[in-house]
């Protein structure tokens, strides 16, 4: 059965790649989305739709925003997906990079080739919404002397010829992200959690949360704090945890509740791990 899944962006995009890699093997059926708030919305009122959106990046760090969007939701985390990043520069068929006057993608995407586009010296570097939303404008309109930092399938997928590969910064570039949807319906064993929590305002609340954790052997793979709104200078705490006992991860979860304030399971799923 074809499972449909809500992407912020369009085909060619990163978000769509990661998507298909983790559904493989399933005929998948993309809702572009312009927005990650909007992926959230159709799932929300679509109980059949997954969603796909980007959490995390190795270089630009966290999304912040979209933790925010998901533990607002409602929606339950039940994957992951940790993609690897390699940018391409393209345009129109017989372009030289020479003749290249504009440079447009996504800004993270931007930022992720800063040292390859430092090399262009009288180049216009343009903030796009998207990377491959760039790519498809370009042959669209038939933008002559623009280029897109996008990725290859974008390239090919809108008929630009790559000029450059590999021109990221850091050959570890790798995107995390995160599959939603109504409910957690998987049968699939689960070896990491996201969870979500505030703390007293007291000395020591945060070391005595995790010195519970790793009483019970739980693996803080992330925490990320996250100003909440209403309240100065107190924090959301997001923690993913990895385990390897289901059972020894609840007790630790149990013996953790006293001591926050809201704690909230995000999703409980199986941890990708990057061979």
């Amino acid at each position: 059965m074809q499972k449909q899944v809500a992407i912020q962006g369009i085909v060619g995009s990163y978000h769509e790649i990661a998507a298909r890699c983790f559904f493989s093997g399933e005929e998948i059926a993309l809702i572009g989305c312009d927005t990650f708030r909007d992926v959230i919305s159709v799932v929300q009122h679509q109980s059949e739709i997954f969603g796909v959106i980007a959490i995390e990046n190795t270089i630009a760090g966290s999304l912040l925003q979209n933790h925010e969007l998901i533990r607002k939701s409602g929606l339950a985390v039940i994957g992951e997906y940790k993609l690897r990043i390699s940018h391409c520069l393209a345009a129109l068929t017989g372009t030289t990079i020479s003749e290249i006057k504009e440079i447009g993608s996504h800004p993270i995407a931007l930022m992720q080739c800063e040292d390859f586009l430092s090399t262009f010296h009288s180049v216009q570097i343009v903030e796009k919404e998207d990377t491959a939303s760039s790519a498809r404008q370009i042959a669209k309109q038939h933008l002559k002397h623009h280029a897109a930092i996008c990725s290859r399938e974008a390239a090919t997928i809108y008929g630009l010829e790559i000029l450059a590969e590999a021109i990221e910064t850091d050959k570890q570039n790798f995107t995390r992200f995160l599959v939603l949807a109504q409910s957690d319906f998987s049968n699939e064993e689960k070896s990491k959690a996201s969870i979500v929590f505030a703390l007293p305002h007291t000395i020591g609340s945060l070391s005595q949360v995790l010195a519970v954790l790793s009483f019970y052997s739980m693996n803080l793979s992330k925490i990320q704090s996250f100003p909440m709104i209403g309240a100065a200078w107190e924090y959301l705490f997001y923690v993913d945890l990895t385990f390897s006992d289901y059972s020894r991860y609840k007790k630790a979860l149990d013996a953790i509740l006293p001591l926050t304030k809201n704690l909230q399971i995000l999703g409980e799923y199986q941890e990708f791990s990057v061979t």
